[in-house]
């Protein structure tokens, strides 16, 4: 099948097939009449899982690995598994990192409903961002304090 046709069956668009294969992940016959690309069963069974490594978030180096392996013939599900769990565990710090944002962004819209707008100063651009990181900056200072031994325990 040309490239247009296997774009079709999978429901993407030429260039991404062409992508695919001029990165090497694709490897369809080229034919000796008029020199266009012919794609197999194979290459479309390898696109669609690219297709759906990409939608779980592997990366195409990532993929390249996978390919690697399986085209040697071995098995690249315990490797997958790693990756797969690996991914998860960033996806969660990740995750709560989001939250920790989400959770200043909330305090600032809170927070500055009830500050006043002031114009800049020399010294100031705008006093509630500047106010959130001064503030910021003392509880973390109050924090670290509060943590650390002193000499008179």
């Amino acid at each position: 099948m040309r490239v247009n046709q296997l774009a079709k069956n999978l429901n993407i668009t030429g260039d991404t097939v062409r992508f695919y294969t001029r990165i090497g992940l694709l490897s369809p016959a080229k034919s000796s009449v008029n020199g266009y690309k012919d794609y197999s069963d194979k290459d479309q069974s390898r696109m669609q899982f690219i297709l759906s490594a990409r939608n779980l978030g592997f990366s195409v180096d990532e993929i390249k690995v996978i390919f690697s392996r399986t085209d040697q013939g071995e098995s690249a599900c315990g490797l997958v598994r790693q990756m797969i769990q690996q991914k998860l565990e960033e996806t969660e710090k990740q995750f709560e990192e989001m939250v920790k944002l989400r959770r200043k962004l909330s305090n600032a819209v809170e927070d500055w409903s009830h500050k006043p707008d002031k114009a800049p100063t020399g010294n100031m651009i705008c006093h509630l961002i500047e106010g959130t990181y001064a503030e910021s900056s003392q509880l973390e200072a109050n924090r670290e304090a509060s943590m650390t031994p002193s000499l008179e325990d």
